[in-house]
């Protein structure tokens, strides 16, 4: 049976910032939802490229040499190997899609670091 996803519903299930929550599966990536609020940490992805699509709200992706604002409905990939530290001044709603392997800080490890993913 297919599995219709409510991308509203499901972010209203958790409360937490920078704690992505598996909804869903395309090949060998994860589909995640995630509240953005605040600076997370520079951090990079040495095998693998990451969207970024706001739902609600806007993020900045800080990069070392500029960095990209991101509002509702607009999306940004971040290629494998790049530095970057997504910022949000309020809370943004964003979903990820990339692949199973990446751990959410990347080369970076820190409080925030989750190796396994809650599936919601």
């Amino acid at each position: 049976m297919i599995e219709k996803v409510n991308v509203a519903e499901k972010l209203g299930r958790f409360k937490e910032h920078w704690s992505p929550k598996i909804v869903g599966e395309v090949n060998d990536s994860y589909v995640k939802l995630v509240k953005f609020q605040g600076e997370f940490v520079w951090h990079k992805h040495e095998t693998e490229d990451e969207m970024f699509l706001v739902v609600k709200g806007s993020i900045v992706i800080r990069f070392r040499d500029g960095e990209v604002v991101l509002n509702e409905g607009e999306f940004a990939v971040v290629p494998r190997g790049v530095e970057h530290m997504p910022v949000a001044e309020e809370e943004a709603h964003v979903l990820l899609f990339e692949p199973k392997t990446v751990l959410n800080t990347g080369d970076a490890e820190d409080a925030r670091t989750l190796r396994e993913l809650e599936r919601i």
